[in-house]
């Protein structure tokens, strides 16, 4: 497993809770990881040392969880040297490494989405913000950890946005809730797992700056029946088929990030890994072993059959003090090592302490029979968890709960 947040944390719980797993590092890791896998340092850009790393522990498997080595071509040094990988190569990362390219690839796919315009100048920008109106929706090209994304009904802010980023994709706003699918493939076959909601905003009621995400539910009671069945052959498949028509195919998970509109679902956003909150709360729910679920991603195959536990789950990020500005980092957390917490910026101090070490320090899920139920279980093992200064949500999946999103 390469990579040290939430998302690292959880499918490494997963994939040492699998039989078939046999040994399991994670590198980089972080303080949760370090309890279920061994540590290794290594730079996760650098795809010959990650190779090199695969090759001395003999690995079956390599998951790369984060988009920067992904976009980087990570994968394709991994592969090069005989190993199988779970994840994207550098070509077909570039789905999530620029929203240009991904816009491209949807126009061609036929797939439903905002509008858009690709900017590099002010003039550009400015022509795009008077086409679009307000809320403005400006996304940088590139990776931007989360944090390349502004909606805003401030134009100045938009537009300040905007020039700071090199090149700079500008839309329509999409209006309706908002919908994470994950969708596995080996690059031929489209393998679905739960629909998830997430939510970006940091405070309560979707107030404040864009995260990169405080908390997640599933599954999603709210949706009607079909409609992932509708997005793996109106928006998975034809992506899918597209990469390989253009001589890229991608194999791993293709993250959807859709808003159910008043004119039907459009994507908002495509990924190429795992989505971090929405990853605790699907993998919480699953009940087919996931190594043998990645493998088939990896070598392709005929694709295994997904069995779910018939449950909700909810899962509530406790931030560092200052998040989502400049973190304070070091403050001593009690209550980290319970069933349910998973880690995302912690550390091991010397003297065994765990600390924080980055904006979205921790994520606390539960699981019961209902979503309230499950709602109730992530709040009340949050309470047992202290983090200075930290802070969260308290309205996660409250509004499914109350029965208030409707389509």
């Amino acid at each position: 497993m390469i990579g040290s947040g939430a998302r690292e944390h959880a499918l490494c719980l997963s994939l040492a809770a699998d039989p078939s797993v046999t040994a399991l590092m994670c590198a980089p890791g972080n303080a949760g990881t370090a309890a279920v896998a061994e540590q290794r340092g290594v730079d996760q850009l650098d795809g010959a040392a990650v190779a090199a790393l695969a090759q001395e522990f003999d690995a079956g498997l390599v998951v790369i969880g984060p988009e920067a080595p992904l976009v980087a071509g990570v994968a394709d040094a991994v592969r090069a040297v005989g190993i199988a990988v779970f994840g994207p190569s550098g070509a077909a990362a570039q789905l999530e490494g620029s929203k240009a390219f991904a816009k491209d690839v949807m126009a061609a796919a036929g797939v439903p989405t905002a509008a858009a315009r690709v900017c590099t100048t002010t003039a550009e920008i400015e022509a795009a913000l008077d086409e679009f109106g307000a809320p403005y929706v400006v996304k940088d090209d590139g990776l931007a950890a989360g944090k390349g994304v502004v909606v805003t009904d401030d134009r100045a802010e938009a537009l300040a946005h905007a020039q700071a980023c090199d090149r700079v994709v500008i839309e329509e706003f999409l209006d309706g809730p908002e919908v994470s699918l994950f969708c596995l493939t080996d690059g031929v076959a489209v393998l679905p797992l739960l629909a998830a909601q997430d939510f970006k905003r940091v405070g309560d009621d979707d107030a404040g700056p864009n995260t990169g995400g405080m908390g997640a539910y599933a599954p999603l009671p709210w949706l009607p029946a079909g409609f992932v069945e509708e997005i793996v052959a109106t928006v998975a498949v034809p992506t899918v088929e597209e990469m390989a028509r253009r001589g890229t195919p991608f194999a791993g998970l293709l993250y959807i990030g859709l808003a159910v509109t008043s004119r039907g679902p459009r994507v908002v956003e495509f990924n190429a890994r795992f989505g971090d909150p929405e990853t605790q709360v699907v993998l919480a729910l699953l009940d087919t072993p996931l190594a043998s679920v990645l493998h088939w991603s990896a070598v392709g195959g005929v694709p295994p059959v997904l069995h779910w536990r018939d449950a909700s789950a909810v899962t509530v990020v406790r931030a560092a003090a200052g998040y989502p500005g400049t973190p304070r980092s070091g403050d001593v957390i009690t209550g980290s090592d319970q069933h349910g917490v998973i880690h995302a910026g912690t550390r091991l101090r010397d003297d065994g302490a765990v600390v924080s070490s980055g904006g979205r320090v921790l994520s606390v899920t539960g699981t019961g029979p209902t979503l309230a139920a499950a709602r109730d279980a992530a709040y009340a093992l949050a309470a047992t968890v202290d983090l200075p200064g930290g802070h969260q949500r308290s309205d996660i999946a409250l509004r499914a709960v109350q029965g208030q999103i409707v389509i």
